[in-house]
């Protein structure tokens, strides 16, 4: 009779695993003008992602079915709408949806929103996107992570890019967004450039609101202050019409543009990209990427789906679900195959590696709760034969390059002039 009831109940137990699935927030732009170029491919990428998990299609060590055997059940929500609403949909999430995780967010200033929110309802939070240093350089977390690396990356290899290659730079203009994104991206390519070159000086420094759409002042602006450099951290539609605008009135003849993550417009601008800019992806992302069977999976999976290569908000998307994947999964082995608690959860992603199609991301900022990652950046280059925007004159940096060591804000490092530095 014991018998009989130990295998009842084994049964039970395992058809309830069966029934049960992991339920997981994603957020992104589906609406307004970061969606077609960032949102709407970000979770493009999760979803292709998700079915190839929920079928076990993935490669090793990303092939269990699902999260260690449970279906994901993804609940999409649209960013769109600014902070507050923000705020209200992340509550809504864990409350209404009841949600075990949640992975998004772009917007620099939705994240400095829902991080705090998510730590006070104890409840697992992963950033994939959003650059500013500011989320665990100014606090501590147990719940919140970011899956990529901030945005000092991406500015410091712009100014090393310029720099290994000569490209003279005694002025500089600056067009970035009046937030914290492009505050903090305006700061962090400063004081890369005032170690770097020194003698360089500050021409227009312009802060359109985000969602501007419309830059005749700012282009006018520009034209009439000539330099070296232009220095840019636009992204999504806004980026996309100051190319639009610009082009046609000469802005990109005259100086060298930089533009600290631009290859997610590449595919949609075509041709009307200008050739020779010098742009970032935010990581070794897109046409930047390392061969790697990963990639080669990652990039097949995407590109049948959608017709179109996978750049950056894809690319950041995938790497944070591998990463939240495995984190689950050493969750559930060390508690009996059950779903984690947020709790375990968070320490199982606390400190942890993988790889990615972009290559490995360690967690090991921001007290385990922010990655580090190699990154990379190149020219544009009309290939009329392709019809596509090619990337060439590609230089590689490692993340210990590019990003500062723990314990250390990035500001302060880029001040002690990069101090402990490695790039090989």
């Amino acid at each position: 009779m014991k018998r009989v009831f130990a295998i009842a109940f084994v049964f039970a137990a395992s058809h309830a695993l069966a029934q049960e699935t992991f339920k997981l927030g994603v957020v992104s732009f589906l609406s307004g003008p970061a969606a077609e170029s960032f949102g709407i491919p970000a979770v493009n990428g999760a979803k292709v992602v998700l079915e190839a998990f929920n079928k076990g299609q993935a490669p090793a060590p990303y092939n269990k079915v699902g999260f260690g055997g449970v279906r994901i059940e993804p609940v999409y929500v649209d960013e769109n709408g600014g902070a507050t609403k923000q705020v209200q949909e992340l509550r809504n999430l864990y409350d209404r949806e009841k949600v075990d995780a949640v992975v998004g967010y772009v917007g620099s200033g939705d994240c400095l929103a829902v991080a705090p929110v998510a730590e006070e309802m104890k409840k697992f939070l992963i950033l994939y996107d959003c650059g500013t240093p500011r989320i665990f350089e100014d606090r501590q977390y147990q719940y919140v992570f970011r899956t990529a690396s901030h945005a000092v990356m991406d500015n410091v290899a712009l100014a090393r890019y310029l720099k290994a290659r000569n490209i003279k730079a005694a002025s500089i203009n600056y067009i970035n967004q009046d937030y914290a994104w492009g505050h903090d991206s305006r700061k962090d390519f400063q004081l890369a450039m005032a170690q770097l070159y020194p003698d360089s000086k500050a021409g227009a420094d312009l802060l359109p609101k985000f969602g501007a759409g419309q830059y005749g002042t700012e282009i006018s602006a520009l034209l009439s202050r000539p330099t070296d450099v232009t220095h840019s951290s636009l992204w999504g539609g806004d980026l996309q019409a100051l190319v639009l605008q610009g082009a046609p009135r000469g802005l990109f003849k005259g100086t060298q543009f930089v533009f600290s993550a631009a290859d997610h417009v590449l595919p949609g601008l075509g041709d009307k990209m200008p050739d020779g800019v010098i742009l970032g992806a935010r990581g070794a992302y897109g046409q930047m990427s390392p061969k790697s069977a990963l990639n080669d999976w990652w990039w097949k999976l995407y590109q049948d789906a959608y017709k179109v290569y996978p750049v950056q908000a894809p690319y950041r998307m995938v790497q944070s679900l591998l990463g939240l994947k495995l984190a689950v999964e050493k969750a559930m082995s060390a508690n009996g195959g059950k779903k984690p608690t947020p709790e375990q959860l968070a320490a199982a992603l606390k400190n942890s590696e993988w790889d990615s199609p972009a290559g490995r991301i360690r967690m090991n900022l921001g007290d385990g709760h922010q990655a580090t990652q190699d990154t990379a950046i190149g020219r544009t280059k009309y290939d009329a034969a392709r019809k596509m925007v090619t990337l060439v004159d590609i230089q590689r940096f490692n993340a210990d390059c590019v990003n500062p060591p723990p314990g250390m804000k990035g500001e302060d490092w880029i001040k002690a002039n990069f101090k402990g530095a490695v790039c090989k």
